[in-house]
Parts: structure tokens; sequence; C-alpha cells
């Protein structure tokens, strides 16, 4: 914000907003990122209880209850399914893995705390 007031007013006038609009775009790619994550976590097993059938089991209730969930959990998913499945979505596999990095966030807040203790 100092920044800003240095600019004058009528830079900042025309500087604030589009600054704003950056600062919550990237909160809404955080928080985005998280969300994603969570649920791709909690269908880990989904797989696992799938399978169980075609193993020659049986599902219990409680595994057909887990399976709603996890299918309800994929459904929320949706909206970046559709983006692969548009034209051209494959290209997009490579920016999701790096968006959906963990480690590549863990080494920027390395790096920064690096920057900052020096």
């Amino acid at each position: 914000m100092k920044f800003f007031r240095q600019l004058g007013s009528i830079s900042t006038a025309l500087l604030l907003p589009v600054w704003r609009l950056g600062n919550w775009l990237l909160k809404f790619q955080n928080r985005e990122r998280e969300r994603l994550l969570k649920e791709m976590a909690r269908t880990r097993g989904l797989l696992r209880l799938l399978m169980k059938r075609r193993n020659g089991y049986r599902w219990t209730k409680d595994d057909h209850q887990q399976i709603r969930e996890q299918l309800r959990s994929l459904a929320k998913l949706s909206p970046y399914v559709v983006l692969f499945l548009m034209p051209g979505g494959l290209l997009l596999l490579p920016v999701m893995a790096w968006w959906l990095d963990r480690r590549r966030l863990k080494r920027i807040a390395g790096a920064r705390r690096l920057r900052d203790g020096q």
C-alpha cells in the first residue's frame, strides 16, 4: 500500500483496483487448490471399494454408503474435469500438475525463509 501512496492520487485510483483484483484472484486460486487437494484425498479408497465386487466379494451397507459419499465428492470436482474435456484440455494437464504441486510451494516457502533470515 505504501507503493500506491507514493505514486499519487491519479495513479492510485487506476492501479489500486487492479491490485485488489490480483490479490483476490491469488486468494481464490489458493483456496480452490486446497479444496481440490482435500477432495482428491477423500477419494483415495474408492478404487479399492469398487474392485471389491469385481474380486468376488459383496458390498456391505457401509461400503455402499462410502461409495455414494465418495462419488458425491468426485462430483464436486466436475468443474475441473470439464476443463480437460474441452478441446485442447489435455494441454492443461501439466499446468494442473504444477498448480497442485505441494513440493513447489514448500520450495517457495523455504526460499522466502532463507531470504528473510539473511
